[in-house]
């Protein structure tokens, strides 16, 4: 917006003529929007390490890879766990096996007593010593199924679908199970998140809009502010304010389908409050200010005349203005050369064109 005043110098131009670019006050939506800077963040990023100890034997991913759920990344000597799962099998089959034995002596015992061919302390004793055996098979059982997981843990799947990062290990190395080096690390990239803040009086405009069900447009923009990269829906809030900023974060999820959002980057969000709809709008450029007031110089009868307006909502190069009426047709350029009445003559070149912003509403 330009800042005028209105104390200006006469009208001046061929024969007191000032030759103006025009533009017409139309009738459309328009959107409120809150803006700030975020972070790409992935839903889920899974940094995997050893949960054994050995030698990796292969690597199964590609750096920079997509990898689905399940899929396999590296795999580490396994020989010595199986050969101790098949000692822990070997013990579990063993003391199955006694456990069984105790168990038909058991029923003998029952068999013997009812017919007092031997005392109840005999009988009852070798209920407890079935209940031992079966003690020691589910001992076995616990053994057996730990040392599975070991050899499990020998063979590292994905976790989650998502985008490898660079080869952090070769074939070759040791790597320990209390090691913090990461063997893969896998982020989600599709969909993705952007985590962004909103100013504390901005609640006021977004909860509403939330508890009604509303899905809020959020729009992703690079550095510059000037390419919009993706368009997403705002997910939720944080559950308290930080009190240090006096601001919310919030996040908003993409598709991201063509990958053009990257984990980490810093973007602009604009999210999408509500949309104004049937209003007056004007390129902001025809608004001008002095200490007083705001105002716009209406074009009639090839004279301008000053009139005060209210701006309201703004959207890059258009602002929604009361005190003037769709149709009505504003000056655009020479605001230093005009005031109120001055005799003007119209570009050639028309009316600047309005893009009505915000047409649906979130």
């Amino acid at each position: 917006m330009h800042r005028h005043d209105t104390a200006a110098k006469p009208a001046r131009g061929a024969g007191g003529v000032v030759p103006v670019m025009p533009a017409t006050a139309q009738q459309g939506n328009i959107g409120i929007y809150q803006e700030a800077i975020g972070t790409v963040t992935p839903v889920y990023t899974s940094s995997i390490t050893a949960q054994v100890t050995g030698v990796v034997t292969a690597v199964h991913y590609r750096e920079g890879q997509f990898v689905k759920e399940g899929d396999p990344l590296v795999d580490i000597d396994s020989r010595q766990y199986r050969a101790n799962l098949l000692t822990a099998q070997g013990t579990l089959l063993h003391d199955q096996g006694i456990l069984a034995e105790a168990q038909m002596d058991l029923e003998r015992y029952k068999q013997a007593w009812a017919k007092n061919a031997i005392p109840r302390q005999t009988y009852e004793d070798q209920e407890k010593v079935v209940l031992q055996d079966e003690g020691t098979v589910k001992q076995d059982e616990g053994a057996v199924q730990f040392d599975q997981v070991q050899v499990d843990f020998c063979h590292i799947v994905a976790p989650i679908s998502g985008r490898v990062g660079l080869r952090l290990i070769d074939p070759g190395n040791l790597v320990t199970a209390s090691g913090t080096t990461p063997l893969v690390v896998i982020a989600q990239v599709q969909p993705i998140t952007v985590i962004f803040t909103l100013a504390e009086d901005a609640l006021g405009q977004v909860l509403p809009r939330m508890k009604s069900g509303a899905k809020l447009t959020v729009d992703a923009f690079d550095r510059s502010a000037q390419s919009k990269i993706a368009s997403g829906t705002l997910l939720t809030l944080d559950n308290q304010v930080d009190t240090t900023t006096g601001t919310v974060k919030a996040r908003a999820q993409f598709d991201n389908r063509d990958g053009k959002l990257y984990p980490n980057e810093f973007v602009n969000a604009r999210l999408l409050v509500n949309t104004l709809q049937n209003v007056t709008l004007l390129p902001t450029s025809t608004v001008q200010h002095n200490d007083k007031s705001t105002y716009v110089y209406v074009l009639t009868n090839n004279k301008a005349q000053l009139q005060a307006v209210k701006v309201g909502a703004i959207d890059g190069d258009t602002s929604q203005v009361t005190g003037v009426n769709p149709g009505q047709v504003v000056a655009n350029s020479s605001f230093d050369k005009l005031q109120s009445g001055s005799r003007v003559k119209i570009s050639p070149q028309g009316a600047t064109p309005i893009q009505s912003s915000g047409s649906s509403t979130p």
